[in-house]
């Protein structure tokens, strides 16, 4: 996973069976997603919440936000007969991981293994953590106003902002301000997916299929926040 070489490098590399060096890994990532996952990635609770908004308006001067969702494309060597499902825009075939990353680039919750050709919003909608944003079960903290006023910031919904359109902000110094630091606190996750293809190298290659399935198998069965 650290280094993106086939198993069948690695098998040389270590002079190993093929087979061996499949069910070694297999092994590994099991029982690192059953014994790690729920220390590394726990549900956090609203004091946690409270501290990754602070963290938020410290480091990215962008206030009451709990964090930076977005997707990213995981290519890989398409299944057979699975049609267009999983062929993107970028003419590859994928499946989308969908984070939501704290202000230090720490993934907070994920979803993994939705259809390469479907948009984040519509994966967001669906998953669970969009579901769990929606009926309020995520213990978020109640509305607060912005820092040094008494005014409530309105959005598209009242856990999720998106920038103003182009044609909308062009000339409204307001728009532009709002835009450029939203941008700011959105690249959060654009970067922490750059931090991982950089500690994971196997993202900058396509992934087997068997391996791609056998992953997203073990996070679906203990993630709570991905698609059920």
């Amino acid at each position: 996973m650290a280094t993106g070489d086939s198993f069948k490098t690695v098998s040389h590399n270590y002079r190993l069976g093929h087979a061996t060096v499949c069910q070694i890994v297999r092994e590994t990532c099991r029982v690192i997603v059953n014994r790690l996952m729920k220390e590394v990635m726990p549900e956090p609770s609203e004091e946690q919440w409270k501290a990754i908004a602070e963290d938020f308006w410290n480091i990215w001067n962008f206030p009451n936000c709990t964090g930076a969702v977005a997707g990213k494309l995981v290519n890989f060597e398409a299944p057979v007969n699975s049609g267009s499902v999983y062929f993107n825009y970028k003419k590859t075939f994928s499946v989308i991981l969908l984070a939501l990353v704290d202000a230090n680039y720490n993934f907070i919750m994920i979803d993994v293994g939705s259809f390469g050709r479907s948009s984040d919003g519509g994966i967001f909608s669906h998953s669970t953590l969009g579901k769990r944003m929606e009926n309020g079960s995520l213990n978020i903290p109640p509305d607060s106003c912005l820092p040094g006023t008494n005014i409530e910031s309105f959005p598209l919904k009242t856990y999720l902002m998106r920038p103003y359109p182009g044609r909308q902000s062009s000339g409204n110094d307001f728009m532009t301000f709002f835009n450029n630091r939203l941008s700011g606190a959105r690249l959060v996750s654009e970067n922490a997916f750059g931090i991982l293809a950089q500690k994971f190298r196997i993202f900058f290659k396509g992934l087997l299929s068997h391996l791609l399935k056998m992953l997203t198998t073990l996070f679906r069965q203990r993630v709570y926040c991905t698609i059920s």
